[in-house]
C-alpha cells in the first residue's frame, strides 16, 4: 500500500513505493477502474498456473498444522481452492452469505487510501496475477495466492470480518488526519505479520506468514527474529521492509485484544506517534520484553532485551 493520486477520468497511477522497498509493482494498472478494481478474467489462467496454485496450497496445508491459529484453520475449510485458482464470483457467493464481505479483483499493490476505502465497504482486494514458479518459496509482492489463501479465510469469521471493516473506516479517518502511515504500520504488524500467544505456544494469524513457505518457520522458530508483545503505539512507530523475512514480530494475547485495539479512537495514538521518533525495521527497544523462539513442543520462554 502506498499513496498515489487517483483520477476519476484516467486509469489509476501505479503505486511506486511500499514499506521500505522501492519496487515498481507489477500488474496491468491500465485495465483498472479509478478505485483500482478490475476484472479477474479467470479464463486467462493457464493450466500451469492452476497447477502452481494447487502446489502452493498443498505445501501450506502441510506446514500449518500446529502453527496456524485455530480460527484460521477452521475458516480455511470455506475456501475450497485446493485444486486450482477459484473464481472470485464463487467465493463471493458464500462469503457474502457468511459475513457480507466480498473479494474485489485488483491488478496488484494499490495505494493505502484506495485499500482502506475498499475495506470500509467490506470488499477485500485480491491481486489477479500469480507468482512465477521460481518464486514458489518467496515473493516480495502480495500475489493472488497470498491474498486469497492468507487473507480471505478469516473474512468468513464474523468478528474478524467486522474488525477488518473497522480498519477500513479507521483508514479513512487517518487520511483526514494525515496519519495513514501509522495505521498502515499497525495493519502490517498485525493482519499481515501478526503472531498470537496461546496455551499451546505461539500461533500465526498474519496472512503474510500463513501464505509463505519459509516465513512460517522463521517467525516461530528462528533465533534471528525478535518477537515482542503487542503495543499499538509501538507498532505505529515501527517502520518495516517487504523485501525480506520480517526481523521483528508483534504478538497479541488473543483476537479479543486486537479487536479492542481496533475499536478505539486512534487519533491520540497518531498524535503520540508523530511526536516520537520512528523505530527502525527490526530494532528492539531498551528493556523491551522479548519472546524466545518457539520450541518444537510449542513451549516458549520470555526474556528481556
Amino acid at each position: 500500500m502506498a499513496s498515489a493520486a487517483v483520477s476519476a477520468s484516467a486509469p489509476p497511477a501505479v503505486p511506486v513505493t511500499y514499506g521500505e522497498a522501492g519496487i515498481v509493482p507489477r500488474g496491468d494498472y491500465a485495465a483498472a477502474q479509478a478505485d483500482y478494481t478490475c476484472t479477474q478474467n479467470w479464463q486467462a489462467y493457464t493450466r500451469d498456473e492452476h497447477a502452481l496454485f494447487a502446489r502452493l496450497y498443498a505445501r501450506q496445508m502441510a506446514l500449518l498444522p500446529g502453527r496456524a491459529c485455530d480460527e484460521f484453520t477452521h475458516a480455511l475449510t470455506h475456501l475450497r481452492a485446493q485444486r486450482g485458482i477459484p473464481r472470485f464470483e464463487d467465493i463471493n457467493t458464500s462469503l457474502r452469505r457468511a459475513t457480507g464481505w466480498e473479494v474485489a479483483a485488483v491488478p496488484g499493490l494499490i495505494p493505502e487510501n484506495a485499500f482502506f476505502r475498499l475495506l470500509a465497504a467490506r470488499r477485500f482486494p485480491v491481486t489477479v496475477w500469480l507468482r512465477k514458479p521460481q518464486e514458489f518459496d518467496y515473493i516480495v509482492e502480495p500475489d493472488l495466492f497470498h491474498d486469497l489463501f492468507g487473507h480471505v479465510p478469516l473474512l468468513f469469521e464474523p468478528s474478524f470480518a467486522d474488525a477488518m471493516q473497522a480498519f477500513g473506516i479507521s483508514g479513512l479517518k487517518a487520511e483526514g488526519l494525515h496519519a495513514t502511515q501509522y495505521l498502515a504500520r499497525f495493519y502490517w504488524y498485525t493482519v499481515e505479520f501478526g503472531l498470537m500467544r496461546t496455551a499451546r505456544g505461539l500461533r500465526i494469524y498474519g496472512a503474510g506468514i500463513l501464505s509463505s513457505g519459509g516465513e512460517i518457520g522463521h517467525s516461530l522458530h528462528s533465533s534471528r527474529a525478535r518477537r515482542v508483545p503487542f503495543d499499538p503505539l509501538r507498532v505505529m512507530r515501527s517502520r518495516y521492509r517487504i523485501d525480506d523475512y520480517q526481523s521483528i514480530y508483534s504478538v497479541i494475547d488473543s483476537f479479543a485484544q486486537l479487536f479492542a485495539a481496533t475499536a478505539t479512537d486512534f487519533a491520540p495514538l497518531y498524535a503520540a506517534a508523530a511526536a516520537m521518533p520512528d523505530i527502525a525495521p527490526g530494532a528492539v527497544l531498551p528493556g523491551e520484553t522479548i519472546l524466545a523462539p518457539m520450541a518444537d513442543s510449542g513451549d516458549h520462554a520470555i526474556g528481556t532485551a
